[in-house]
């Protein structure tokens, strides 16, 4: 099972990493990971676990483009994030990391902060209590990236960019 982690609209990636968090400020020792939401919503950095999915109005990821706010919800392992819309950079930073986003106005609406479910990413299904909802489809480069386990791991196994011959 899964927890649901919702949040608002705009959640920018100074919400999901402040700048002062960045990895190249951390001691030694440190991971991006334990920053995760810190200020915004402390609990999220001590108690979100692997497979969690995280639920968030429009725009979500919005602001700068660092890397590392998805980087780091990438090292806590976030089953997904479900959003009726994505910041552009965001959204292909998060792909490139190897994070399932789905675009979904009906999941966020439906779903509670908290609520258990299961993530079925093979059969691109959401599982609730009392429904089960499709998750739609990503573009074919997004889901092959995504299969690959990141942009870094889908150049090793085939040589060249998605969509490159």
């Amino acid at each position: 099972m899964a927890r649901i982690w919702k949040f608002g609209t705009d959640v920018d990636t100074d919400q999901i990493v402040p700048g002062r968090y960045a990895p190249y400020m951390l001691k030694k020792g440190q991971d991006v990971q334990d920053y995760a939401f810190i200020e915004a919503r402390p609990e999220f950095a001590k108690d979100a676990q692997p497979g969690d999915v995280i639920v968030a109005g429009e725009n979500f990821g919005c602001g700068s483009s660092r890397e590392y706010a998805p980087e780091a919800l990438r090292r806590r392992k976030i089953g997904a994030i479900i959003a009726p819309s994505f910041a552009r950079i965001f959204f292909r930073n998060a792909i490139n990391l190897g994070i399932p986003l789905f675009e979904s106005e009906e999941i966020v609406t439906a779903v509670s902060d908290g609520q258990l479910v299961t993530l079925d990413l093979k059969n691109a299904q959401l599982i609730t209590e009392k429904q089960t909802f499709s998750l739609p489809p990503l573009p074919d480069f997004a889901a092959d990236i995504i299969k690959a386990g990141g942009i870094t791991a889908y150049v090793r196994e085939n040589g060249r960019f998605p969509g490159e011959k």
